[in-house]
């Protein structure tokens, strides 16, 4: 583990771990190895003539740079924390709207890679794994709505939740010590992740229900998978 991570101390007198010099090379080449094998299965999906589809790598590492900026903006901050930012989840699911399970699983993981190396906030190795992992790889169950009608306002609905489930692990195992007085470290992991994770949820279906968003996904879908 050392040769990957090293401990320091933050701002919040927590042990935190941080990526070494390796460790941060050897995420670098993780994330370029599963961009690389989202782009593959994705030709796989859409019987694609090339092996490795240069457009499909193009649109998977598009939704995980647009992705990166848009958890940056903020619309809203919440006073117990966390905030509603402008779609970022939206655009992670959309690899498994357009190309199946498997590569939306892949990306979301490759997007929690490339979180990890901009903005680390481990404070315990199995946590890097549910909150970097499979938290965001969670948004790749989009997927298995991708051929039903309304496929992407049920594919994200099915992936917010799988990401809820394990942003609530996260915080119920590492983070209880941050428990609302009078509150169990499991029932503030429930509330606390909710208000966030499901507020932005709401804000996004909505937007999704709106006719010329609707046509717009499934124009931008076509040409994903031609």
């Amino acid at each position: 583990m050392s040769l990957f991570f090293e401990t320091t101390v933050n701002e919040w007198e927590e042990t935190v771990y941080i990526p070494t010099t390796f460790g941060k090379t050897s995420l670098a080449v993780l994330f370029v190895i599963l961009c690389l094998a989202a782009a593959f299965i994705s030709s796989k999906v859409t019987k694609s003539s090339k092996k490795l589809s240069t457009s499909q790598l193009a649109y998977c590492g598009m939704t995980i740079a647009l992705g990166t900026v848009l958890s940056m903006i903020k619309l809203f901050h919440f006073p117990t924390g966390g905030s509603i930012t402008l779609l970022s989840m939206l655009v992670i699911t959309l690899p498994g709207f357009w190309f199946g399970p498997i590569t939306g699983i892949i990306t979301g993981v490759a997007y929690g890679i490339f979180q990890l190396l901009i903005d680390p906030y481990v404070v315990h190795p199995a946590q890097l794994f549910i909150d970097y992992f499979f938290a965001f790889g969670a948004l790749g169950l989009s997927g298995f709505f991708a051929n039903a009608k309304n496929g992407l306002i049920k594919g994200y609905s099915l992936a917010i939740i799988g990401r809820y489930v394990f942003a609530v692990l996260s915080g119920w195992i590492f983070f209880g010590a941050y428990a609302w007085e009078n509150w169990s470290p499991f029932t503030y992991s429930l509330a606390y992740n909710a208000i966030y994770i499901f507020s932005e949820a709401a804000v996004t279906i909505a937007v999704l229900c709106i006719p010329s968003v609707k046509k717009a996904m499934l124009g931008v879908k076509a040409m994903a998978v031609k």
